[in-house]
């Protein structure tokens, strides 16, 4: 099996945001100590209050960008529904009284 194909791993939602880390590695004849830094993707997530990161391989950053959308889709949809129970409790909660 190709070693690619064996590194890629199956994504279906991610909490966090895609970053790009922009640094210079401190060495004297490298192209970034006169000019643009290295940049490397970067999943930025918070873990039990502590901020954590996962630099990316390029080829990755697609993939994580897909998880990431439809974690922000489940979470609205989730949002929706439950603003949706809060009026059907409230409806409910004021029929009551009303008897």
């Amino acid at each position: 099996m190709d070693q690619a194909k064996k590194r890629q791993v199956e994504l279906r939602v991610l909490r966090g945001s895609l970053i790009v880390l922009k640094r210079r590695c401190g060495k004297p004849n490298c192209k970034c100590a006169g000019g643009e830094p290295h940049q490397t993707p970067v999943l930025s997530y918070s873990d039990r209050g502590v901020t954590r990161m996962v630099c990316l391989r390029p080829e990755q950053v697609a993939v994580v960008k897909a998880a990431l959308g439809r974690y922000r889709r489940e979470l609205a949809r989730l949002e929706t529904e439950a603003l949706a129970g809060i009026a059907a409790l409230r409806r409910a909660v004021a029929s009551d009284k009303s008897r």
